[in-house]
């Protein structure tokens, strides 16, 4: 029997490159915050939605499978990598199994949304087992500029990739599989339809100040300003999906508070930070102000790099650090969260003074639409780039040091 199985196994893995092959010629299929919304509320069908999945899944998995075999033969082959390959191999496996089931049968149904918690169960660990891995890469073979810019383009497209396929997951397992939220009744799935925004924004702010007492043993305070320009004096609600929002404040809080106390650190009463939040008819905009000395411009596109980080590099599984603290990854997967739904995060600092982060998100739910990555041709273009002679003359990355220059003769 052992032996029937292991053949079994063996027939399935040998399978895998037909399919990623076949799901990868499909685009995939973005959905808008209402599409998503209208589907959950109203017009609910399990039925739908499970012969949706079945296809869509796949699509999404492939299409990021056939962007991981384009990076470096040596970051494929580091122990994290090859592990992190595995879970999207069986994943792809798991849902496989679905696709010539019969929608209309309960327990096939039943079997799905198994199924799904147990793919988002197993991909938990997948932002820091990715970064392992690069981490291993970079310390064994060291970075070049093109190598780099290809890991940022991956990494970008990679992360986006599982937040959708997340989202995708957890609506149908939170609307069909009778595990919603009990202190959320009124949400459809992870999507509160009249998210209160500077709820959220306390919320993020105090988790962060819990930290940064528990670090620095003070925080700054808070200071939030509002300002609804299509109902003046009205509170500011939203379609959005909380925990995202939560993602983005928690990250920009954090750094908040690190550079304002560290750059104050011998001032009684930390300077406060503000957040000012303004909804038009286009944008909700939140921005996050601080008094923490600021950043250099020459080191503001840094931020946003999965190869550079301001604190010392975690151990693998160290869970008594904070969500993501070291890895540099805080600030880009939150501009992925923002941009998931057509949103952006930007920064703009003034050295010696601080620093304003704005969030950007649309305001209105038809509006909200996924940005999903797809391999085409112009993506496998992309990592087959080789580098181009500039135009302009590139100054040295540091500040020269003048006391050591040697005066011309």
């Amino acid at each position: 029997m052992k032996f029937v199985r292991c053949l079994s196994r063996a027939a399935a893995l040998a399978s895998v490159p037909k399919h990623i092959e076949h799901f990868s010629k499909f685009s995939p299929s973005p959905l808008s915050m209402k599409q998503f919304l209208d589907f959950g509320s109203g017009n609910a069908c399990e039925r739908t939605s499970f012969i949706f999945l079945r296809q869509e899944l796949p699509v999404r998995l492939a299409n990021i499978m056939k962007e991981i075999n384009l990076l470096p033969d040596q970051l494929l082959a580091t122990p994290s990598v090859q592990h992190l390959q595995s879970w999207y191999v069986q994943s792809l496996l798991d849902l496989m199994n679905f696709h010539d089931n019969n929608p209309e049968d309960p327990g096939t149904l039943e079997d799905f949304a198994d199924a799904l918690i147990r793919i988002r169960n197993r991909h938990n660990d997948v932002v820091p087992t990715m970064a392992q891995g690069v981490i291993e890469y970079r310390e064994t073979y060291g970075t070049d500029p093109v190598t780099s810019q290809n890991i940022q383009y991956f990494l970008d497209r990679f992360y986006m990739s599982r937040i959708s396929i997340r989202m995708l997951i957890n609506q149908h397992t939170l609307i069909f599989n009778g595990s919603a939220n009990p202190a959320h009744p009124k949400h459809i799935g992870s999507i509160d339809p009249h998210c209160d925004v500077v709820a959220v924004v306390r919320d993020a702010y105090d988790a962060a100040k819990m930290l940064c007492d528990q670090y620095y043993l003070g925080s700054p305070e808070l200071e939030i300003e509002e300002f609804n320009a299509i109902r003046r004096g009205s509170p500011i609600h939203m379609v959005y999906v909380p925990s995202h929002l939560y993602h983005m404040l928690f990250e920009l809080f954090k750094n908040s508070m690190r550079a304002t106390v560290e750059y104050n650190e011998n001032v009684v009463i930390f300077p406060p930070v503000k957040v000012l939040l303004s909804l038009g008819p286009e944008d909700l905009s939140i921005k996050v102000s601080d008094k923490g000395g600021g950043v250099p411009l020459r080191k503001i596109e840094r931020l946003f790099s999965y190869m550079y980080s301001t604190a010392p590099t975690p151990k693998f599984g160290d869970t008594s650090r904070a969500p993501l603290a070291g890895f540099g990854y805080g600030l880009p997967i939150s501009r992925l969260y923002a941009r998931y739904f057509q949103g952006d995060l930007q920064l703009y600092s003034m050295e010696g003074y601080g620093t304003d982060a704005v969030v950007y998100l649309k305001a209105l739910s038809t509006d909200s639409v996924e940005r999903l990555p797809v391999y085409n041709k112009s993506a496998w273009r992309h990592y087959q780039a080789s580098p181009e002679a500039d135009d302009w003359c590139i100054p040295s990355r540091e500040p020269k040091n003048l006391s050591v220059t040697t005066p011309s003769k």
